[in-house]
C-alpha cells in the first residue's frame, strides 16, 4: 500500500494491489503500515482466527464443486526478501484450511535435472489440481529476481521472462486458476532484527544461513528487481499485492483477508446430488 491510501477492509484487494502497467517505487510503501486492518497485535490475531471457519467452509465448497467437474482452483504465490515471513505465512494462514486440500511447494535452488529444462518446467509440475488451493513459497519469480541480481544469465534472457511469465499466468487463468500473488514487504532494519533473533536463540540456528548476511549487500539491487517484477507482471488476471510485513500479525491477517475475499468472489457451490436422495434415505430407514 502506498503511503496515504485508505479504504475499508472489505476492499483490501483494491487497496493493496499493484495497478497493471504502473511504475513501482517501493520506498513509497511503508512496511510497518496496517492498512484497513486491526491496529494491535492481539486484535489482529483474533481477527485472523475468526476468518478460519469461513475460509475452511469455502475451501470445502471449492473441493466439492470439483467433484462435479468445476475446474477452478486457487494459487497463492508468496515472494519476499529473506526473513519476510513466507514460511510463517504458510504456517499461520494455511493452517486455517484443511491441509488435505492444499498443495504446498517451497522452491529452492534448482536441481541439476531442473536446470536442464525451461525455467517454468518445475513450476508446471506443482500446480494445484481442480478444487485445490496451491501455495508457492518462492516461485518462478526467482528467475527474474536472484537470477537478475547475481547475473546468472544474460540480461536479454532474464528480461524476456517477464512476458513469458505473463503469458503463463494468463494460461492459468484461462484454465480456471485464480492466481493471488503476495509480495511480503519488509524493511532492511526489520530483516536485521529477525536475523539477530535467530542468532540469539539456539533453537533457531537451524534457520540461519550465513549467506543471508552477504545477501544484504545486494539489498538495493533486490529492491530494484522486485520493483520491476511488480511493475511488469501485475496484470488483471494475476495481480500483485504488496503486503506490509514488518508486523507479522498484520501480514497474516492481510493474506488471510485477501484469500477470503477471493474465495467469496469465486463463490463455489456444493454440487447437486446425482442420485435419488429420497430413495436412498428410504432404503436406510427400512433396514
Amino acid at each position: 500500500m502506498a503511503k496515504g491510501k485508505q479504504t475499508e477492509a472489505g476492499d483490501l484487494r483494491k487497496l493493496l494491489h499493484v495497478a497493471p502497467g504502473e511504475p513501482v517505487d517501493l520506498l513509497s510503501y511503508d512496511p510497518r503500515a496496517t492498512p484497513a486492518g486491526p491496529q494491535q497485535k492481539a486484535a489482529g490475531r483474533e481477527a485472523t482466527a475468526a476468518m478460519g471457519e469461513e475460509l475452511a467452509h469455502l475451501q470445502e465448497r471449492l473441493y466439492a464443486a470439483s467433484t462435479a467437474g468445476d475446474r477452478r482452483r486457487l494459487l497463492l504465490v508468496l515472494q519476499g526478501m529473506d526473513t519476510s515471513g513466507k514460511g510463517g505465512t504458510v504456517k499461520h494462514v494455511i493452517g486455517l484450511f484443511n491441509p488435505s486440500g492444499c498443495r504446498i511447494r517451497a522452491f529452492k535452488q534448482p536441481t541439476a535435472e531442473e536446470r536442464k529444462h525451461h525455467f517454468l518446467w518445475r513450476v508446471r509440475k506443482q500446480l494445484p489440481e481442480a478444487g485445490e488451493i496451491g501455495i508457492f513459497d518462492r516461485s518462478h519469480y526467482e528467475d527474474v529476481l536472484i537470477v537478475r541480481v547475481h547475473e546468472m544469465v544474460p540480461k536479454d534472457v532474464w528480461s524476456g521472462r517477464y512476458d513469458e511469465i505473463n503469458h503463463f499466468e494468463q494460461s492459468l487463468a484461462d484454465d480456471g486458476v485464480t492466481v493471488v500473488k503476495c509480495f511480503l514487504h519488509i524493511s532492511r532494519d526489520e530483516q536485521r532484527e529477525r536475523l539477530l533473533a535467530r542468532l540469539d536463540n539456539p533453537d533457531k540456528h537451524w534457520k540461519f544461513n550465513p549467506g543471508d548476511i552477504e545477501e544484504r549487500q545486494f539489498w538495493d539491487d533486490y529492491q530494484d528487481a522486485y520493483a520491476a517484477v511488480l511493475a511488469r507482471t501485475s496484470t488483471p488476471q494475476a495481480p500483485w499485492y504488496v503486503i506490509p510485513a514488518d508486523r507479522k500479525w498484520y501480514r497474516n491477517w492481510a493474506v488471510s483477508r485477501l484469500l477470503l475475499e477471493q474465495l467469496r468472489e469465486l463463490d463455489p457451490r456444493y454440487p447437486a446430488a446425482d442420485f435419488d436422495v429420497a430413495g436412498a434415505r428410504e432404503q436406510l430407514l427400512a433396514e
